[in-house]
């Protein structure tokens, strides 16, 4: 089976963040968001994967390559204009021959898609949504399906008056190639406002698939913060790119921490990074790779990223 990352959104809410990098190589615990995502498709024996490109594609090309270092294959597909989420995996139809999965290069997840793809293949849909209940479903697409898991109805970021269900769209599915017939070419069209619709009015096999897990769509700069400091507190699933020196306390290679400072689990330290003598890293906070961090500096769940230089004395929080 093979899956699509979307990665060629151009990440406006998590501005000024996105400016210069694409979402998916924003970090997390100083390693691409969209890493996690490999990480969590290669956990469910799906290693042929597609990526869909069109904001700065060169920089995730570059860091990416063809996938060997991840093992794991990338095929390129670029989008020359904006052509939407189910636009940009149809621009890739000619890599997609058989049941396959779509997810974002852009969210945090440790969902079950081994049970998901189980659910597909039982209720032997054309398409299925993964679902998953959150608290508050306000900024998402909302859907409800019947006892059977057919989608009955589903409306897209809702008023609190039209919230019907607390199941919301994490924008996983598992589609099969006759799901592309219904995406028009080289025209911009999304899955829940276009493609889904259509699909329901046809009365095609359109399931949604309820999942528990951890799920964040990382779509602001508080969603991102919130998702970092939910891989600290160990509330999601997925590899963390250092040594665990002590409970919480999370130590990247080539780091020297000095005696006389005051780490708070838990927390983050990049490769080659440097922390004085009387500095203070509270609980929740994440310094990327090279950073320096000076005498009597204080960090209360702050978040750095590479080459970052606190100067002696000053405080981020």
């Amino acid at each position: 089976m093979k899956a699509v990352i979307m990665a060629g959104g151009e990440g406006a809410r998590l501005r000024p963040l996105t400016c210069d990098r694409p979402k998916p190589l924003v970090p997390i615990c100083d390693r691409p968001m969209m890493e996690y995502i490999v990480d969590l498709l290669k956990a469910h024996n799906l290693n042929n994967l597609a990526v869909t490109l069109q904001y700065l594609p060169e920089q995730i090309k570059e860091h990416f390559g063809q996938g060997d270092a991840l093992k794991v294959r990338f095929t390129y597909f670029m989008e020359n204009k904006p052509l939407g989420t189910a636009g940009s995996v149809k621009n890739a139809a000619s890599f997609l021959d058989e049941t396959f999965m779509v997810i974002s290069g852009d969210c945090l997840t440790d969902i079950d898609l081994t049970e998901a793809v189980a659910f597909h293949k039982r209720k032997e849909a054309l398409a299925t949504i993964i679902l998953t209940p959150q608290e508050n479903p306000l900024e998402y697409g909302i859907v409800i399906v019947d006892e059977e898991g057919k989608v009955s109805r589903f409306l897209e970021k809702p008023r609190w008056g039209e919230v019907f269900s607390d199941t919301v769209n994490t924008g996983i599915y598992i589609l099969e190639p006759e799901v592309l017939s219904f995406i028009p070419e080289k025209t911009k069209f999304d899955f829940s406002k276009d493609l889904f619709p259509l699909l329901l009015e046809k009365g095609k096999a359109l399931h949604g698939c309820v999942l528990p897990g951890y799920w964040c769509d990382i779509g602001s700069s508080t969603q991102y913060m919130e998702a970092t400091w939910d891989v600290l507190g160990g509330k999601v699933k997925v590899a963390i790119p250092a040594r665990e020196k002590k409970k919480g306390v999370w130590v990247a290679q080539n780091v020297k921490i000095h005696p006389e400072s005051q780490l708070v689990p838990p927390l983050f330290i990049g490769n080659g990074s440097r922390i004085a003598a009387g500095a203070q890293v509270d609980g929740f906070s994440v310094l990327g790779r090279d950073n320096i961090v000076s005498e009597r500096v204080k960090v209360a769940r702050g978040i750095t990223w590479e080459g970052v230089v606190l100067g002696e004395g000053s405080s981020i929080k």
